[in-house]
């Protein structure tokens, strides 16, 4: 017996730019938060049209002092999705809020705004709303509930909305730049937007050199990490075409295989490409059949977070996390890596129908 090499699921894309990027702040010796940083935070801006923004060491970072930025504090509410990663959740936690689940459309898995709107309450301070898989949430429908809303973009890193960057529609925008995200430093994250509140993260992110004792943590990026991600962005309209180019290629096979996806939204940079399948018994054979064939695929969200809390009410998101199958979608995929995957949705696709 031997081992297949699988198609991973995820992968990042990086080369001898980014390689050499992080070698020169290596023979610096400068090698903290400094420059590199600032010329990162300044690039996130001039890309996005952002008036400022605070480089951060995580995401999760991010999404915190995101939230202290707006004064969340002990009892104060934030909705956020049932159907995302544990990250949202820890972050109001970490912050003293109170997470408020709020339902999601089971075909997308971005929030549902009717819902949202259902679980508002006079305690509510935030929102915090992923665009999820890339794909842009209903963005109007979420701001009309008059909610400073926290527009989490860490799969959606050049995602639009009526040509209009994702991001800059709400208060704050939040990014992951983790090593499977769209584009990546290894661990990382930001905060951009108002520079009012971006002024908040920059204090709470770091505690040296302070005359007062208000709360502040270790939340910096190296300059290593700014490095690589200046070289990785100036790489953005490349890692979102390539995506998008896959993305067609797949829906192709899907709609001549009669296999069902998330109907399509402009916009959409297709961080993850989710394909909806009857239920959780045939999401997991897929997901066993296409390993068989050296092709890792996965549940997109491992488990909502109503799972988590063991709360009830979230049809949407138990129906998104039951159907809901990811298939490989990354700038790395090679051509023929691509045509091994629809040849194996194919063959599974045919195996089903016998």
């Amino acid at each position: 017996m031997f081992e297949i090499d699988l198609i991973p699921h995820s992968r990042p894309l990086l080369g001898e730019t980014e390689a050499l990027s992080a070698a020169e702040v290596i023979r610096s010796g400068n090698v903290a938060q400094g420059d590199r940083v600032r010329a990162f935070e300044g690039m996130v801006c001039g890309t996005f049209g952002f008036a400022d923004a605070a480089a951060t060491s995580s995401g999760t970072a991010a999404l915190h002092l995101a939230l202290l930025a707006l004064g969340v504090g002990p009892g104060d509410e934030v909705i956020i999705p049932s159907f995302v990663c544990s990250a949202l959740l820890n972050a109001v936690r970490h912050a003293g809020g109170v997470p408020v689940l709020a339902d999601v459309d089971p075909d997308t898995g971005n929030m549902d705004p009717g819902d949202a709107r259902k679980r508002r309450t006079s305690k509510t301070r935030a929102i915090i709303l992923p665009h999820l898989f890339g794909r842009p949430a209903e963005m109007p429908a979420i701001i009309d509930l008059g909610i400073p809303v926290i527009e989490d973009c860490a799969q959606a890193i050049g995602a639009t909305i009526d040509g209009k960057p994702v991001g800059t529609f709400g208060s704050l925008a939040v990014y992951s730049f983790y090593a499977t995200k769209v584009i990546t430093t290894g661990e990382g994250g930001m905060v951009a937007g108002d520079p009012v509140l971006v002024s908040r993260v920059r204090h709470f992110r770091e505690y040296d050199n302070r005359m007062e004792g208000r709360l502040s943590f270790n939340y910096k990026m190296t300059d290593i990490q700014a490095a690589i991600g200046v070289a990785q962005l100036k790489r953005l309209t490349e890692f979102v075409t390539r995506r998008q180019k896959i993305a067609k290629d797949y829906d192709f096979v899907l709609e001549s295989s009669g296999l069902a996806t998330p109907p399509p939204v402009s916009g959409n940079i297709y961080f993850r490409y989710p394909v909806l399948l009857a239920g959780e018994p045939m999401r997991d054979r897929w997901i066993e059949r296409m390993k068989e064939r050296g092709i890792a695929c996965a549940r997109p969200v491992f488990r909502p977070l109503h799972h988590l809390t063991g709360e009830n009410g979230f049809p949407g998101a138990e129906s998104a996390w039951r159907r809901m199958l990811s298939i490989p979608l990354y700038p790395a995929l090679t051509d023929g890596e691509v045509r091994c995957i629809t040849m194996a949705i194919k063959e599974i696709n045919g195996e089903a129908g016998k």
